[in-house]
């Protein structure tokens, strides 16, 4: 099994459904991670002009994830949507939808500093995944270390603390790198 995290921001340079797409044409099982994109930001600009809780903002930045799980699901309905760790592995072929409530009893912090990059290592490692590949629409240049790529904030900081114990092969790259595996 293998988790694929696609960056919300691959919906903007119009890559998201290539990326999809791509994936169908292997048969390896997948779970794909999306991330919230231009929901998420939504939610950073409401935080700001309202001031409400770090709290609400990560529960609503996981909403955002699951609008874009859902959204995405409609545009490319050979994947499922899953919500739980539990049922994932029933597909070959499904797109994570996050539960709050089971974020909540692992709990995940409620911050801006973790993204759901750090989302799919914690689902990969729980899943016992093979792999996880991180696909960002920006140039990732190979030769960087896990820690350049955290401060040129490719990758977000809590990343780290969510791969310590991993199992699995990280692969983080461009959605240029990814099509072309």
């Amino acid at each position: 099994m293998q988790v694929i995290k696609l960056g919300g921001s691959l919906l903007n340079a119009e890559k998201m459904l290539m990326c999809l797409q791509h994936i169908l044409n292997t048969d390896e099982q997948t779970v794909v991670v999306c991330g919230g994109g231009d929901f998420a930001d939504q939610v950073r600009q409401a935080q700001e002009k309202w001031h409400f809780s770090d709290v609400t903002a990560h529960e609503m930045a996981i909403l955002a994830m699951k609008q874009n799980a859902m959204m995405l699901q409609n545009l490319q309905p050979e994947f499922t949507i899953e919500t739980t760790i539990s049922t994932i592995k029933n597909h070959l072929f499904s797109i994570w939808s996050p539960d709050i409530n089971e974020l909540k009893a692992a709990k995940i912090p409620a911050s801006w500093e973790m993204t759901s990059d750090s989302l799919a290592a914690w689902l990969a490692t729980k899943l016992d995944a093979e792999k996880l590949i991180v696909v960002k629409s920006c140039d990732v240049d190979s030769r960087l270390t896990l820690d350049d790529l955290i401060e040129k904030k490719i990758i977000d900081g809590e990343f780290a603390n969510f791969i310590n114990h991993a199992k699995f092969d990280l692969k983080i790259m461009s959605a240029t790198t990814f099509l072309n595996l």
